[in-house]
This record gives structure tokens, C-alpha cells and sequence, in this order.
């Protein structure tokens, strides 16, 4: 795997916005990743100390990268593979990280994935093999690395019900100059990786660590009836959201109804549900602070989903930036609401 130079960010993202990467590698597998690291290291001796930042890309659905670019290192992951306990056939190119087997009671079937796999793929590979579990995941975008990271979830579920344990490589390791070892490789329980609303250790405290792969449980099913539930979500998803534009899924996070003043309590009570607990979907207060449809620049809040900042031709960062400013600014001065970004803006 060979460190290039230049690489547009914008054909990286699903919003087709973004400057450069300075530096832009592919990773496929373990050992390609520590000869990427390998590389960097020796690159960033002389680079100044704000360029020697890497950032992990997966599949770019809900990441903003700026105008600008990136000045450091982006490494899109792109580890796959996906094994059962009983198979043996199932292509897995992220070789073995640990000697401990991961053990997973026998009411549930333990399924090794790299943090690169697609989620459609995941899905696809749930149906033909009939497993249950993820079936809220229908139409879900993105790699599992990024759902894990974000602890993704709709209908009721989140990939966090799933997780087994997950391993991780630490970047800020001596990885960078000998291969990996046990320091380097850390193995979490599900209980350790610190799983809340839209959120993970590996978005909050260990932002210098690449996701590998995850074991998740799950269990047999009826192909029949799995397969109907994805696509029950997929159908809905596309009647929705405004999935024909660019757009990086729901741009804020929801809002815990405890954490809602009396008064929009009151006023939304009908609105509330739990998803994954009593939940206000921030949808309703965009709309009710008049910001549908809503644009600056090319960027519009879209009609057939308030919470989607949709790019509808060449938008660019800054104005998804200030028509972000514009609803937290509506929705707190009409709510008294703090709205919380549910994408990632990565800065130069």
C-alpha cells in the first residue's frame, strides 16, 4: 500500500463536498495498514506537528470535510471479510489479531466482520445465511467500523445490541515503527467500548485508535421473514428521505425527552417516542422553527425531511456550516433547545 498525494475528498463523500487530502491511503488488511503506518512515519518527521493528524474515512455518509481539505493523513478503510463459528468459506482478509477465541454463549451465532464491510453488505450476507438482528439496519449506509463508532441506530435498534467485542489498533502506538504487538491490539467487551446515544469510546476518548473488526451475535431466523424486515426499512428510508441528493442522513441528533423544558414537552408529547428511549425527533423543531426548506448557498433543508441538509449542486462546506448555525439558532431561540450535531466536521 503505497501513502498518495493530493486525492480529492469530495469523491470520498457521500455529500460531494471537500478539499483535498494532503496525504490519502487504502488499507485492505491488517498488514497493509501497518506498512501505511510504517510510511507515515517516516513522511511526518518532516512535517510540522498540525500536519501529522490522521483521520479514518469508511464510507464517508456522515462526515463533512471542509473546502479546505485535510492536511494530514486520511486512511480509508476498506477491511473485509465476514466468518460464522460454522463456516469456514466466508472470505476474510483481516488476519488474526489475537490468539484468544471469542467466546459467545450457544444461543447465539458468533459472527467475526471487518470494520470495513458495508452494511448493505452485512445485510446481504444476514439474509443468505439467515441471521437475525440487524434487520433495523435496513438501508443503513456507511461501514460497519463508522455504525460501531457511532453506535448507528433506527427503528428501535442500535448496532450496540449486537456487539460482541471489537478490536482496535491504537495509531499512536510504536505500531508506527515495529509491527504490531499487545500493546497496540486491544480487544473490548461490549460492556468496555462505552456505547450511549450516537456515540462510542471510539468517537469520545479513543479517537487515536482504527476499529479492525467486531464479533457480533446473532441468531438464526427465517430467511423469509428477515429479508422482508430490511426491506420494509429500505422502502421506507427511500419514501422519507430525501435520498436522490447528497446528503450525510440526519444531520442532529434527537433530543432525550427528559432533557426538553416543560413547556416543548407539553407542546410535542404527542411526538415523542423511544427509539432506542423517549426520544424527540429534532425533525419536529426544525419545522417548527419555520427552517424547512430553508437554504444557503447550494445546501437546503430538505422538505421531505427537515433533519437532511441536502446538496442540491456544488454546495459547498461553509454553507452547510452557516445553514447549520441558522437552526441551532432558531430552534434555541424558539425552544430554548440546544440541538447537538449528529455528523462528523472534520477541520482542516
Amino acid at each position: 500500500m503505497q501513502i498518495r498525494q493530493n486525492i480529492p475528498l469530495s469523491d470520498l463523500s457521500s455529500y460531494k463536498i471537500g478539499g483535498q487530502a494532503k496525504f490519502f491511503a487504502k488499507v485492505e488488511d491488517l498488514d497493509g495498514l501497518t506498512d501505511v503506518l510504517k510510511q507515515w512515519n517516516k513522511i511526518s518527521e518532516e512535517l510540522l506537528q498540525k500536519e501529522k493528524k490522521i483521520l479514518i474515512l469508511g464510507g464517508g455518509t456522515n462526515i463533512l470535510f471542509e473546502d479546505k481539505g485535510f492536511d494530514g493523513l486520511v486512511i480509508l478503510n476498506s477491511i473485509k471479510g465476514i466468518t460464522t463459528n460454522n463456516s469456514q468459506s466466508a472470505t476474510n482478509n483481516l488476519k488474526t489479531v489475537s490468539s484468544q477465541k471469542s467466546e459467545v454463549s450457544s444461543q447465539k451465532l458468533e459472527v467475526t466482520v471487518g470494520s470495513g464491510v458495508l452494511m448493505e453488505d452485512l445485510l446481504n450476507f444476514c439474509v443468505q445465511n439467515s441471521l437475525s438482528g440487524l434487520e433495523w439496519a435496513g438501508g443503513l449506509p456507511g461501514t460497519l467500523g463508522g455504525a460501531i463508532r457511532g453506535n448507528a441506530g433506527a427503528f428501535r435498534g442500535e448496532i450496540k445490541d449486537v456487539i460482541y467485542d471489537v478490536t482496535s489498533l491504537n495509531l499512536c502506538s510504536d505500531v508506527l515503527i515495529h509491527h504490531y504487538n499487545s500493546t497496540s491490539v486491544k480487544k473490548r467487551k461490549n460492556s468496555d467500548c462505552r456505547f450511549g446515544y450516537r456515540t462510542s469510546i471510539f468517537k469520545d476518548v479513543r479517537k487515536d485508535e482504527i476499529i479492525l473488526e467486531a464479533v457480533l451475535k446473532l441468531k438464526k431466523g427465517q430467511r423469509v421473514d428477515i429479508e422482508k424486515k430490511i426491506n420494509e426499512k429500505i422502502n421506507y428510508r427511500r419514501q422519507k428521505h430525501p435520498v436522490e441528493y447528497p446528503n450525510l442522513g440526519s444531520t442532529f441528533k434527537n433530543i432525550p425527552a427528559e432533557e426538553l423544558p416543560a413547556s416543548v414537552r407539553e407542546e410535542f408529547k404527542d411526538k415523542i417516542k423511544d427509539d432506542p428511549f423517549p426520544i424527540l425527533p429534532s425533525v419536529k423543531l426544525i419545522a417548527g422553527a419555520g427552517m424547512t426548506n430553508v437554504r444557503v448557498g447550494n445546501i437546503e433543508v430538505s422538505g421531505k425531511h427537515p433533519n437532511y441538509l441536502v446538496n442540491i449542486g456544488n454546495g459547498k462546506s461553509e454553507d452547510v456550516l452557516a445553514l447549520i448555525y441558522k437552526i441551532k439558532s432558531a430552534v434555541r431561540q424558539k425552544y430554548r433547545v440546544e440541538l447537538e450535531e449528529e455528523i462528523t466536521i472534520v477541520k482542516c
